[in-house]
């Protein structure tokens, strides 16, 4: 299956196909990225999970209920829904690389029956553990390979829970025939750094390896503060986003609802131009008009060369009076690390700082 040419989305101009669109696959159906501002507000965060966090050495207590979510019409927004563990799953479908290199890291590799959407780098730290890990599609899967792992349950980004060739199925769906689902809150619209420590928490929760999530957000979070103070005395620059495809041409797009994202740019000092935008879909025109002092451009399995996506954006006429142009600021960013929604993210921030300040 081409994840590119089966999704219309709203990542359609940052878009990653295998062509012009993979990154509208990461935004399928509405809310698959966070609200519209680099620092949302807490009203607008996702709702809090109905488990409260537990003690780093706390046991878990079966059944065990997590507020999670589901969708109730395409397009809709996500809501609210209750899913209940009776015990730790012991057979997991995830729907992108980087949540299944995040189960790796707390120690629950066994667990772990596929895995799909192998669209970017993977870390280092778990490059062992994860080639023994069942690769149900290099590229998006449908929900018939899904279901027939025997998976208990299905977790990753939320907008690749849908009846689609490019979807696992929808929650309620999946629900239906026994199995339970985990949709990333750092995948659902509001989403902050905060929502992937939560996200850890609760996995620890499920699996009843508390005391590996607990360290595993308090290394999360050491990390984050440390890129913050080395960014403090920087200037704040707006960025926008954008991708190749093909031909000379660029595709920006606006990243409003992508404030997981956001947020983790935000330690740079980075800013995105288009957060007050009310549309996902950004034009060359918009772009132009918006000037941005950084351009962040996605790299994906298949994208073009780098060499070439410079080429022609610096070539390209319409855009030489854009500062990011014109300076020299464009840079790339793999496709998994940030729209992964896991926490491959940290580590492609730093690499980022590094760039655009050497």
């Amino acid at each position: 299956m081409n994840a590119a040419t089966s999704v219309s989305a709203r990542f359609k101009a940052g878009s990653i196909l295998l062509a012009t669109l993979l990154l509208s696959a990461c935004s399928a159906n509405g809310g698959n990225a966070p609200a519209s501002s680099a620092s949302p507000s807490p009203s607008s965060a996702p709702p809090a999970a109905s488990a409260s966090p537990s003690p780093a050495a706390a046991k878990t207590a079966y059944p065990l209920t997590i507020q999670n979510f589901t969708l109730k019409a395409e397009g809709g927004e996500w809501e609210a829904k209750d899913q209940t563990f009776d015990k730790a799953p012991e057979r997991v479908v995830v729907n992108t690389q980087p949540i299944a290199e995040l189960m790796i890291k707390l120690g629950l590799a066994d667990k772990l029956v596929g895995v799909a959407a192998l669209y970017g780098e993977l870390d280092p730290e778990v490059a062992e553990a994860f080639a023994k890990v069942p690769v149900l599609s290099k590229d998006y899967v449908s929900k018939e390979p899904v279901v027939a792992a025997d998976p208990d349950l299905v977790m990753g980004r939320g907008g690749l829970f849908a009846d689609a060739d490019w979807g696992v199925g929808t929650v309620d769906g999946l629900n239906e025939l026994g199995i339970n689902t985990f949709v990333n809150t750092t995948s659902i619209k509001g989403a902050t750094l905060d929502s992937l420590y939560d996200d850890v928490d609760k996995i620890g929760q499920i699996f009843d390896v508390q005391e590996s999530a607990a360290a595993h957000v308090a290394k999360l979070k050491a990390h984050a503060e440390s890129i913050k103070q080395a960014y403090a005395a920087q200037d704040e620059l707006t960025f926008a986003f954008a991708s190749d495809p093909g031909e000379g041409a660029i595709a920006p797009y606006s990243g409003i609802t992508d404030t997981f994202q956001a947020d983790a740019l935000s330690l740079l000092k980075l800013k995105n131009g288009f957060a007050d935008m009310p549309s996902d879909e950004a034009s060359v025109e918009e772009l132009v008009a918006l000037n941005p002092d950084v351009l962040l451009v996605t790299i994906y399995t298949g994208s073009p060369a780098k060499e070439k996506t410079l080429e022609s954006f610096y070539a390209n006429e319409a855009l030489k009076d854009i500062s990011a142009i014109k300076n020299k600021r464009v840079y790339f960013i793999d496709f998994n690390a940030y729209w992964g929604y896991g926490d491959q993210i940290f580590a492609a921030v730093e690499k980022l700082g590094k760039e655009l300040h050497p």
